[in-house]
């Protein structure tokens, strides 16, 4: 233990912590490890040789030191490079020959290392060591076309043209890229042997079968002023890629071929046998070829055939892509139908009817049922063909979801039909069968027009009672059927169906029906009537628009002592009693109006001072803003009217004008307490104010602007 208590070393302090002042980033280590890595490192010195053994001696040490990086990796095929050249440079071939070899024995395969070795023997002019050279090597490696473009461009070089020719008819036995095929056709060119080089060609086109080849076959015959041949060669490539395997750019090429040699009707029939014969997406440029070709060359006949073509693809194409685009649909068929192909124009029809929308909504079922019109329209009118019309009614009635929704149109349409081909009693059972599975207001009404025109008025009023029991709330229905009564001349049935129409529960335009009736008392010369249906009808409501219609009813009406005068202006001062009672001030506004109007046309000035002394004056006044919550969210200036009337019943509105006078003059800060103050009391004191003349209105109605 005595040994452990040697003394431990001290550790140093740092005394001054402070940072540096130079600061060294990592940053900074990075580039400077870099700009030493691209340092030039100087060349080594040059060695001068001066006498036969200092060559041996250096050319011994060169050798120990390749050898040694060979025995350390034979892999490394540089290593065996780098020795092979050092050798060549010194100008021992058979020993460079030599290390190639040894190195060929190491990896056979090496494409660089076989390049380098003939590479060497073409250099030193070794041909016929590069020649056995290149014959091992595509013998070992024949899918390696950088040897035989080699050995045919050294056989070229060296004008040896039959060799170069057996050798390119070797590489062609292992049957190349279609580059190799070019370069042999390209060779026989050269030399002018044209004969060879077609059959080239024909080696070439079955060997590699694509439009591109054909192409270049026949451009090589036209070039070479063969046309015939050209045109043959077109016309074997059309019939070797067979109707299925049709490509536009052999179509294209070849019309542009008959258009340069000025056969315009070939280039013409050429486009036409493509455009039926091709597929409609993969004839997009075809189109195109075909509509310039017809611009330049064509007449009006044929430059409209092109275009019409032109819109018909491209209409196929937007109703592939989308099946339910109909607007698509009703173009093409438009445009088929200006064509006038009857076998077509129903095939279209019926690609198009069989894209059913896929939900059942009616919104989009709108534009499909117009198709199934269309269609049926078609079949009647162009096609002449009555049965297959009834039939597309039929099919569509069939497919459409009657308890979902229906289409009435299609019943009528159908129904009318019928009607036209004198089948009566179809139309009836039609219209009566789309009565019983899904009534509807416009097959009532259609029905009903039906029976008119028929002159069958007992159906008529047979079918107006189950449309009344359908929809006893419609007050167009009851207005029909009465003017209907009216037309026959029974004016008491009339009268009854009105009679019935008011006293309904439920109307969807009691003003509609009440005016109805009121016209027709008075064009029946019922004056006595008629007022009293405007009596009925103000126990119902106190509407302004009513009473205006009432005094200029009485103005007008034929009365016998001639009081139409005074009646007017007693209807006037009962409304202005009335909308007075009941606080529709602005309805009273205009009341007067009206009433100041009439007394300025009879011309009585008395009156006219009276009604004028009723005029109300128009006061700004604050109110507050409530939201639908009940908060208060500040105030707002609004109009009101203050009518004489009111102010004789009710002094104290001059006392409060007389106060918001004073506030007004002392200037008081607290103006809006003050004001509001008196707005309520002002309210409060409207509210609490009753007059003797207001009356109870049991049923009040909306009226709108037919009086």
């Amino acid at each position: 233990m005595e040994g452990s208590s040697a003394k431990m070393p001290k550790v140093a302090k740092v005394k001054n912590k402070a940072p540096a002042e130079i600061q060294i980033t990592a940053e900074q280590l990075l580039r400077e490890a870099k700009e030493r890595d691209l340092e030039i490192l100087p060349p080594p010195p040059k060695q001068k040789i001066s006498d036969p053994e200092e060559l041996r001696d250096y050319q011994q040490r060169k050798r120990k030191a390749f050898e040694d990086n060979i025995r350390k990796n034979r892999l490394v095929i540089g290593n065996w490079l780098k020795y092979a050249q050092w050798e060549e440079s010194q100008k021992q071939v058979q020993r460079a020959r030599s290390i190639y070899e040894r190195a060929l024995d190491v990896d056979h395969r090496n494409v660089t290392l076989w390049l380098k070795y003939a590479e060497m023997e073409m250099r030193n002019r070794q041909v016929n060591h590069a020649r056995n050279l290149w014959d091992r090597a595509v013998t070992i490696l024949p899918r390696v076309s950088q040897f035989w473009y080699k050995y045919t461009y050294m056989e070229e070089m060296l004008e040896n043209v039959p060799a170069a020719r057996q050798v390119f008819e070797r590489w062609m036995e292992w049957q190349p890229d279609e580059q190799a095929w070019q370069t042999y056709i390209n060779f026989e060119l050269r030399y002018k042997e044209l004969d060879r080089a077609r059959q080239i060609y024909e080696r070439f086109v079955m060997v590699h079968p694509d439009v591109k080849n054909w192409i270049k076959y026949a451009k090589f015959e036209e070039n070479h002023g063969f046309i015939n041949s050209s045109r043959k060669v077109y016309e074997r490539a059309v019939e070797f890629f067979g109707d299925e395997e049709l490509d536009e750019r052999l179509f294209i090429a070849f019309a542009k071929f008959e258009e340069n040699q000025k056969e315009h009707d070939r280039a013409r029939v050429i486009y036409k046998y493509a455009l039926d014969h091709i597929s409609k997406d993969r004839n997009k440029e075809l189109y195109k070829a075909y509509t310039i070709h017809e611009k330049k060359y064509g007449d009006r006949s044929g430059i409209e055939d092109v275009i019409v073509n032109k819109r018909k693809y491209m209409y196929e194409q937007e109703v592939i892509e989308n099946p339910t685009n109909y607007d698509a649909w009703f173009d093409y068929i438009r445009l088929v139908e200006n064509e006038g192909n009857v076998d077509v124009i129903r095939d279209t029809y019926e690609r198009a009817i069989a894209n059913v929308p896929p939900t059942k909504d009616k919104q989009f079922w709108r534009r499909y049922i117009y198709l199934w019109i269309n269609y049926a329209l078609y079949e009647e009118l162009e096609a002449e063909d009555i049965e297959r019309a009834k039939q597309v009614y039929k099919t569509c009635l069939e497919l459409i979801p009657h308890k979902t929704f229906t289409f009435s149109k299609i019943w009528l349409m159908y129904a009318q039909l019928e009607v036209r081909c004198k089948n009566l009693k179809q139309a009836r059972k039609t219209l009566g069968m789309a009565l019983g599975i899904c009534p509807r207001d416009k097959l009532y009404r259609g029905y009903i027009d039906l029976e008119i025109q028929l002159r069958e008025f007992d159906r008529c009023r047979i079918l107006y009672q189950k449309f009344l029991e359908y929809g006893p709330e419609n007050c167009i229905t009851w207005i029909k059927f009465s003017e209907l009564e009216t037309l026959l001349g029974d004016n008491d049935r009339a009268r009854a169906i009105y009679e019935i129409a008011v006293g309904q529960a439920r109307l969807d335009m009691p003003e509609l029906l009440w005016k109805s009736y009121i016209d027709f008392e008075t064009s029946q010369g019922e004056t006595e009537r008629a007022r009293q249906l405007y009596e009925r009808l103000l126990e119902r409501t106190v509407h302004v628009k009513v009473w205006l219609s009432y005094a200029k009813f009485e103005l007008n009406a034929e009365n016998p002592d001639n009081i139409n005068i005074e009646l007017a202006r007693r209807v006037y001062e009962r409304a202005n009693d009335s909308l007075r009672s009941a606080g529709e001030k602005e309805s009273r506004v205009l009341l007067l109006e009206a009433w100041k109007d009439f007394e300025t046309e009879i011309g009585d000035e008395n009156k006219l001072e009276k009604v004028v002394s009723k005029m109300p004056r128009r006061v700004k006044k604050r109110q507050k803003i409530v939201s639908e919550s009940g908060v208060e969210e500040g105030w707002e200036e609004v109009f009101d009217y203050i009518f004489p009337e009111d102010e004789m019943v009710r002094p104290n509105l001059k006392l409060l004008a007389a106060a918001k006078q004073w506030r007004k003059q002392k200037e008081i800060p607290d103006e809006p307490e003050i004001e509001k103050v008196a707005n309520e009391n002002t309210e409060t004191t409207e509210s609490n104010h009753v007059d003797e003349n207001d009356s109870f209105t049991p049923e009040p109605i909306q009226i709108n602007d037919n009086y």
